[in-house]
């Protein structure tokens, strides 16, 4: 029997590594030759990077670039493993040099922070021969609109002296851009496949969008909102003078205070939903394909699951190939019945008893005893 351990992290409990290899344990425990293949899975967000790498036997890369306050941070990114007629891929995640977690709470203000760092790690990628970069954009601490990483990509910004802008950008300094000029970008980013993992919707300006959805999380004030969503206008107005691009209203430009309107206008990548780029990284229609069980799992599961999210990409994938899954979770919100529909055959939670501080200290241990008990009763049901 093959089955296949798919699950997304548990946030603030263990990684989707780790779940897997508990799950996989789990498995084995039940059935001592089942073949177990771990793939854990991520949605474009945080763990995306240890989550691919694991899954293609790549590798972790460690840069320092400079954080979202300028200060140096070292960045923690992954090459994935080579797979023969496939691109040399690097795979990024815009947090790890951009992300709210490496800014002080009492420090935190978009107006201050780039995403510069998060262009040197393109770059890295780039020094290192990749030929496709996967940029997850969830969890930044910036509202740049993604120019401090064009900047560090030789994007220029010019001033209205004639002067490129040296200091990296912020959305403090967007106002004083007179114009935008992409001669000067690093040309291999023309033949390299940069793919954006972008599950949001959000366009780059209004009610709805980076600034004023957004905002409120990374410390802005509500007096703030309006000159973060007035300096992303400029911008905007420059990208469709100059690049000849209108981001204002496309799906996805407000992601991460903006970068997604930079990643399409000035450096040339595409949006995708993050969970279906990671699935085809994985190559997990192939592999779950094999199987006859897929287990997944992730921290909740509730009617936001289907938007985008891991388990739910899963769950569609290996419906596809007539797998049944089952999902390990660790609570259960509103409306979680909806997965049905996607195929998900049934979700057990691990301990609805214990207290949430000792479930979450106790993830991976439960998780293995969770995968012992759904490979029984599978067995028991052939």
């Amino acid at each position: 029997m093959r089955i296949i351990a798919a699950p997304d992290s548990f946030k603030e409990a263990i990684s989707a590594a780790d779940a897997a290899r508990a799950i996989a344990a789990g498995c084995r425990r039940a059935a001592p030759d089942v073949d177990v293949d771990t793939c854990p899975v991520a949605d474009g967000g945080e763990g995306t990077v240890n989550a691919l790498v694991t899954a293609t036997a790549g590798r972790l890369r460690h840069t320092t670039v400079a954080g979202p306050l300028n200060d140096p941070v070292r960045a923690t990114w992954g090459r994935l493993g080579q797979v023969v007629g496939q691109p040399s891929t690097a795979v990024i995640e815009l947090a790890a040099a951009s992300g709210l977690p490496l800014v002080p709470v009492a420090r935190r203000n978009p107006a201050h922070a780039t995403t510069y760092g998060t262009g040197q790690l393109i770059k890295a990628a780039l020094d290192a021969g990749a030929e496709r970069i996967i940029l997850g954009i969830g969890g930044s601490a910036t509202n740049d609109g993604g120019a401090g990483a064009a900047q560090a990509l030789g994007v220029g910004f010019i001033d209205d002296t004639g002067s490129a802008i040296t200091q990296p950008l912020t959305a403090a300094h967007l106002p004083t851009i007179a114009r935008i000029d992409l001669s000067t970008r690093d040309p291999r980013l023309r033949d390299t496949k940069l793919v954006v993992a972008c599950d949001v919707t959000n366009p780059l300006l209004g009610a709805d969008g980076a600034a004023a959805v957004y905002g409120p999380q990374k410390g802005a004030t509500p007096a703030q909102i309006p000159e973060l969503d007035r300096a992303l206008a400029h911008l905007a107005d420059l990208i469709e003078r100059d690049v000849g691009l209108d981001v204002r209203h496309t799906p996805g430009a407000g992601a991460a205070g903006g970068m997604g309107a930079a990643a399409l206008a000035l450096l040339g990548g595409k949006l995708e939903r993050g969970v279906e780029l990671v699935l085809e990284a994985v190559d997990f229609h192939r592999r779950v394909a094999a199987a006859e069980l897929c287990i997944t799992g992730e921290g909740k599961l509730d009617g936001q699951s289907l938007s985008g999210k891991a388990v739910a990409g899963v769950t569609r994938a290996a419906a596809r190939h007539h797998v049944p899954t089952v999902a390990l979770v660790g609570a259960v919100g509103e409306h979680p019945e909806a997965l049905k529909a996607l195929g998900l055959e049934s979700w057990h939670v691990l301990a609805p008893d214990l207290p949430a501080a000792e479930s979450i200290r106790r993830t991976g241990e439960l998780l293995e005893a969770g995968a012992y008990e759904l490979v029984r009763r599978h067995l028991a049901r052939r």
